[in-house]
């Protein structure tokens, strides 16, 4: 700890990417956990695709409304809070996560990274013109039950969730932009993710071969553990607060809080 201490005091740039066990932490169920009453009855893997919600845009939208209601529920937990201590700590800092709700942002980032796209940033299905949600939290749709997506304001085809589903490139800007700063950074942070999603798992390899400090904050073993100069094992929301406090004392986690 004392080495990592002295790399992040005296790191020009810091990357963090998050991963689905930051957000599970704030109570958001991970992709591939078993989903709840009759939702059970679908799988996730075939419900985020291109041809699923074109063959039933309703049943798709309905567990997407679902899925944005238990984020917008969620709050930001002392990982997410402490990724922000951070970020206001250092000369230049880059986010980048593959979670899909704004936790990030309610924790006080206003510049972050989706690679995976957002439940927060629908868009039409025909012509991509941005639709905007509804600020305040969607009455729960029953699981299992089929909503119709909104029609385009413009021209009328069914708004679709913003996120990136199975078959589907990343959007190129921000895969460019999450690897500059892999290939820029002198810290760089995997947190919270099982290092077996590509793209974002080539992240850490490209901060390594640029000479970055990779370091791994996860509870479990992953196949990022042999080449991470410093795994932390455990939780995001109790490693990163008692990182934060040893390199920058107990008022940078209170003014993140």
């Amino acid at each position: 700890m004392d080495e990592l201490v002295a790399t992040l005091r005296a790191a020009r740039h810091v990357a963090v990417m998050t991963g689905a066990g930051a957000s599970a932490e704030s109570g958001i169920p991970t992709f591939r956990d078993a989903m709840s009453g009759l939702w059970s009855r679908f799988d996730a893997l075939e419900l985020a695709t291109p041809e699923a919600f074109a063959r039933d845009p309703a049943l798709v939208w309905g567990w997407y409304e679902w899925r944005r209601m238990m984020a917008l529920r969620a709050q930001p937990n002392a990982g997410h809070r402490a990724i922000a201590a951070m970020a206001a700590k250092v000369p230049r800092f880059t986010l980048i996560t593959q979670n899909v709700d704004d936790l990030h942002e309610r924790a006080g980032h206003d510049a972050v990274l989706h690679l995976h796209g957002s439940l927060h940033r629908p868009r039409c299905s025909v012509c991509a013109l941005p639709h905007v949600s509804p600020p305040e939290i969607p009455a729960e749709p029953r699981n299992g039950r089929r909503l119709a997506p909104p029609a385009c304001h413009r021209c009328g085809g069914p708004v679709r969730p913003g996120v990136v589903w199975f078959g589907e490139i990343l959007l190129e800007r921000t895969l460019r932009a999450a690897q500059l700063a892999a290939g820029e950074c002198d810290v760089f942070f995997s947190v919270g993710t099982s290092s077996q999603v590509y793209p974002a798992a080539q992240l850490p390899q490209i901060a390594q071969h640029a000479g970055a400090v990779v370091v791994q904050v996860n509870p479990d073993r992953t196949a990022l553990d042999d080449s991470a100069r410093h795994n932390l094992r455990g939780q995001a929301g109790e490693i990163l607060p008692r990182l934060v406090r040893a390199a920058w004392g107990d008022e940078a986690t209170a003014a993140a809080s």
